[in-house]
């Protein structure tokens, strides 16, 4: 659609989170997911969050529990603070984006996964394009908020990543049970991609049990923009994916 090419993102599939088996001691964001990711020559997906003390963290969850030894909410602990959690089965800490950056350093292409809270706080988004602008490889952004895409479109050049591709990550269905932090509008605008003047997505990452869908198909077909479909846990569901989409986003097993 815009005459950029963006064949990398979808060259090779891309390791969910990393290539990580926690039965290995390789934890989901890790710097060993990443290198391990690295080696077997995937791409990565990782999760940015944003700390108390407004640095850039690599970690899916909004809490603590599932991954260390931690409790609470990751915003509203600093930096440091969360350096000194180890990853629960691991040797690994929760790796500061520039360090996760670091430990790729080009080798791989890298998709980042902004984390909100749907609250139109953008300072992520910036935070994350500052980051980028510095980073001599391969990086494309998505996020399931278009507010934060969409403050990164507008303001691409400006922030120095006009190079990078920006893209939404989406699903079928936003019920109130899985998504209660979306206010009904909201819910209505991800539903039907009604955000899409505003972002202009590069590339769209499709949820894969919502294959086949109308808008990874048009996206796809009419508008000619890459998909991939997420998270593919078995090669039956990458048959699937690939029906419908250009690449995977997978864990669980080797593609």
């Amino acid at each position: 659609m815009n005459g950029r090419d963006f064949s990398w993102l979808t060259a090779r599939p891309i390791a969910h989170r990393g290539l990580h088996d926690a039965s290995k001691g390789v934890i989901e964001n890790s710097i060993s997911a990443a290198r391990a990711a690295v080696a077997a020559g995937f791409g990565v997906e990782c999760d940015v969050q944003l700390t108390a003390d407004g640095e850039l963290v690599v970690f899916h969850d909004e809490t603590l529990e599932r991954l260390t030894d931690g409790s609470g909410v990751v915003a509203r602990r600093s930096a440091a603070e969360l350096r000194r959690l180890k990853l629960r089965g691991a040797n690994d800490s929760i790796p500061s984006f520039s360090e996760f950056l670091g430990a790729i350093d080009g080798r791989t292409p890298i998709v980042v996964e902004i984390k909100s809270a749907f609250n139109s706080d953008t300072t992520v988004s910036h935070r994350t394009a500052l980051a980028l602008a510095r980073y001599e490889g391969l990086v494309a952004v998505e996020s399931f908020d278009p507010d934060q895409i969409a403050f990164l479109r507008a303001r691409a050049a400006a922030l120095g990543i006009a190079h990078r591709p920006l893209g939404i990550v989406g699903e079928a269905h936003y019920s109130e049970e899985d998504w209660p932090q979306l206010s009904a509008a909201q819910r209505a605008e991800l539903t039907n991609f009604l955000h899409y003047k505003r972002t202009l997505p590069d590339f769209l990452s499709w949820r894969v049990g919502d294959l086949p869908h109308a808008i990874p198909l048009l996206m796809r077909d009419a508008l000619r923009i890459p998909v991939t479909a997420w998270t593919v846990r078995s090669p039956e569901m990458a048959a699937r994916a690939r029906e419908w989409t250009d690449q995977i986003v997978f864990e669980g097993f080797t593609p």
